[in-house]
């Protein structure tokens, strides 16, 4: 069986035989790539992989050894604007002309809906019984979530950095409006989707009730399935969140329930990894700022957070691994996401988890078992949450237990793994 995988980055294990520098965005494509690698040679399986590229990498083709075993992978490339995912290119298509035609694939698996790749593959392809997506987030739901309950006046407001790049809040949402069409376009060519929420069902079968549903879960990074936190071990009082730079990702939701906190801890900071959007002092930064930012830094002096909040930048997966164990609980505040990764690896370590009740969450992280979920938006809620864990020891042990157990079952790379292979057997026939 000849399968070509649709990635929207370039995975580290190629670029590392490549020697080019890569992203460690999309941790579950990296696990289930170690996962392939480690498998003995399966005769009934060949990989093709490919992944947007620059320069003259976009038109690669090469045969890589990867792994200790050296398995054999089939590698293109192809050119496409990241930057701009909502504008579609019409130059993919040839190019996905010349993969399909080289690579001969009995079934074609593309990973996420959000870039205009994945949908100039599948047009290309134009095999629906032998096309399968993987759902990631779900475009649409991200559009109707994106302004998530900030106030008219912060969405209507432009800064000058906003007028320059023609990209305020508004014009932000409409972009993932229009990536929403060009995902609709796509799921509308798929015969077959994997997911793994009530959420990420409903939606695709609403799209198009004619798919098939595979439910699969995902393999996280390597390096999660290893580490454990500990209580007595962690920064006391220390609240991480993985991102933080556009609304739908919900800081200010943090923002407001840190009021309470303190109230109660005052001792409680943040400690937020990702791209910053606050900038810093004077006024050449100020002037950089996105409406967004600006809105957080009026957020943080209502709430008199000066000094509470530290920005950690962009970490790679070691670093992520050590400001899991090390903090004493993980948020993630979005007003909508599917299923993410950042709760399942906390979840491996077994940091306590406060995730909002929205979109596909429910169906990772039960209420009481695989995290503490508090309602979309609540400041209250979160607030209530996060001092629920800030003031038993106990209770953040037992939920932690509860989380690794959980996270054993649903994130077991071996189990998933075996998944996939039925899902393509399937699929094949």
């Amino acid at each position: 069986m000849r399968v070509l995988w649709v990635c929207n980055i370039m995975l580290p294990a190629v670029a590392k035989e490549l020697g080019v520098s890569y992203s460690v965005r999309e941790g579950w494509l990296s696990g289930i790539l170690s996962r392939f690698l480690l498998e003995k040679a399966d005769r009934d399986l060949t990989l093709g992989i490919c992944f947007p590229a620059q320069g003259e990498l976009a038109a690669l083709h090469r045969k890589l050894q990867l792994g200790e075993q050296k398995k054999a992978v089939e590698c293109y490339g192809f050119g496409e604007d990241l930057n701009h995912p909502e504008q579609y290119d019409f130059s993919l298509e040839p190019r996905f002309g010349q993969i399909l035609s080289d690579f001969q694939p009995d079934l074609v698996h593309i990973f996420g809906t959000e870039f205009p790749h994945a949908y100039a593959c599948a047009k290309v392809w134009n095999r629906p019984e032998k096309t399968l997506v993987g759902i990631q987030g779900v475009c649409a739901a991200c559009a109707q979530e994106y302004m998530a309950d900030l106030p008219e006046s912060v969405r209507k407001s432009r800064t000058l950095r906003d007028v320059l790049k023609k990209d305020s809040l508004a014009q932000q949402q409409q972009k993932f409006y229009a990536r929403a069409k060009t995902e609709e376009k796509l799921l509308r060519l798929a015969g077959h989707v994997t997911g793994r929420t009530m959420f990420d069902k409903t939606i695709t079968s609403q799209i198009n009730p004619a798919s098939v549903y595979h439910f699969m879960n995902e393999t996280m990074r390597e390096s999660f399935y290893a580490g454990e936190w500990k209580p007595e071990k962690c920064q006391k009082f220390e609240i991480f969140v993985s991102q933080a730079d556009y609304p739908l990702k919900g800081f200010h939701y943090l923002l407001q329930a840190m009021k309470e906190i303190l109230q109660s801890f005052p001792q409680a900071r943040i400690a937020v990894a990702g791209n910053s959007i606050l900038g810093v002092d004077g006024i050449t930064s100020r002037l950089k700022l996105p409406a967004y930012g600006k809105y957080l830094r009026k957020l943080i002096k209502e709430n008199h957070l000066e000094g509470k909040i530290r920005v950690l930048g962009r970490l790679d997966e070691e670093e992520m691994k050590q400001r899991y164990l090390s903090c004493h609980v993980f948020v993630c505040p979005s007003s909508v996401e599917n299923s993410p990764n950042s709760v399942a690896e906390a979840q491996l370590l077994g940091v306590p988890v406060i995730a909002s009740r929205a979109g596909g969450i429910p169906s990772v992280a039960e209420d009481g078992v695989g995290g503490l979920l508090f309602e979309k938006g609540n400041a209250h809620d979160l607030a209530r949450a996060v001092m629920q864990i800030f003031s038993s020891e106990e209770r953040a042990k037992e939920l932690s237990r509860r989380e690794r157990e959980l996270a054993a079952l649903k994130y077991d790379g071996a189990a998933n793994y075996r998944r996939l292979l039925e899902i393509y057997g399937e699929i094949a026939g």
